[in-house]
Order: structure tokens, then sequence, then C-alpha cells
């Protein structure tokens, strides 16, 4: 109890450390995460670039959907956002076909039927788009 006191540390943690010094000769850190690329979109990580090249305007809630339909892979749209990042895609921040300039001048109401933005490569030469 004191050196868990003189180092403000829990009285846990102390027994917990000397539980794993005992067992694994070590008081090295346990590795964290599951070490990256072993989720189940790993698998389709070469077909996903496959519908963004052939449309263009592809969104991210239409990737989704033809990744159940095709591939049989049911992910969460944050799963699939992520992955499109760590393959090195950005979102469009306004529909194809709308200058900036022209949405900063813009007056009224927003539009309600505007669709969701489109994926695109921010490194369009990594996967082949042009």
């Amino acid at each position: 109890m004191a050196n868990a006191a003189q180092f403000r540390v829990s009285i846990r943690f102390v027994n917990d450390m000397v539980i794993l010094k005992r067992t694994t000769v070590s008081l090295e850190a346990k590795k964290q995460g599951n070490g990256g690329g072993h989720g189940k979109l790993a698998g389709v990580a070469d077909w996903t670039l496959r519908p963004i090249r052939e449309k263009r305007c592809l969104t991210l809630d239409e990737l989704v959907v033809e990744l159940r339909e095709v591939q049989g892979v049911e992910a969460h749209r944050v799963s699939v956002w992520r992955h499109l990042r760590g393959l090195g895609l950005t979102h469009k921040k306004r529909p194809a076909g709308r200058p900036a300039e022209a949405a900063r001048r813009r007056t009224g109401p927003p539009d309600m039927d505007r669709s969701p933005p489109a994926l695109h490569a921010q490194h369009a030469d990594k996967i082949g788009i042009h």
C-alpha cells in the first residue's frame, strides 16, 4: 500500500503489475489495438477503388450499399469512411459542377434536394483516377 501511495496509483494497479511480472517476467506493456489490416474491409480494398473509378460521383452511402449488395460485406458508414481515408480518399465539399465562388455568393435557404458530397481521390494518381 505504501508503494501505491508513493507513486499515486491504485493498489489494484500494483497487484496487476506483480501478477504481470510473475507470469511474463517483464513489465513491458502489451500491444494495443488489433494491429490493423485485419478488418472485414481489408479483403475488399482493391474492389473498393473500382466503383469509385467507374462512378466518379459515388457517395459514401452508395458505396456502403454496393459493399452490402455486391460484396456481401455489412459495414457501418463510419468504418467505410475510415477505410477510404486509409486509402488516401477524401470527400468533395460540394456537389460536382458547383464553383466555390458561386457557393459563397448564394443567398436564401439551403438546397434541401442537393445530393450528398461525392468521394474523390486526394491523390488521384494513387488509384488511377485522372
